[in-house]
């Protein structure tokens, strides 16, 4: 069976700064939807990753910035 990681949500404490931050390095947006203002989803592909990010509001529980040992390389 061929497995792979697809996508990563970070808790993030401020979406349009993180979409600013991830942005400024090169990112694909690839989508950003809010279908209500408990939920917003903003989804980043590092150029030539077939592993991406998802952040925004209502998507985790987790406290912002919780997320450790993760490393973009």
């Amino acid at each position: 069976m061929d497995l792979k990681i697809e996508v990563i949500v970070l808790p993030v404490a401020d979406t349009e700064r993180a979409k600013a931050f991830y942005d400024k390095l090169g990112f694909r947006l690839d989508l950003d939807t809010g279908p209500s203002t408990d939920f917003r989803c903003a989804h980043f592909t590092p150029p030539g990753s077939g592993c991406s990010i998802m952040f925004g509001e209502g998507m985790t529980a987790a406290e912002p910035g919780s997320v450790q040992g993760l490393y973009l390389i």
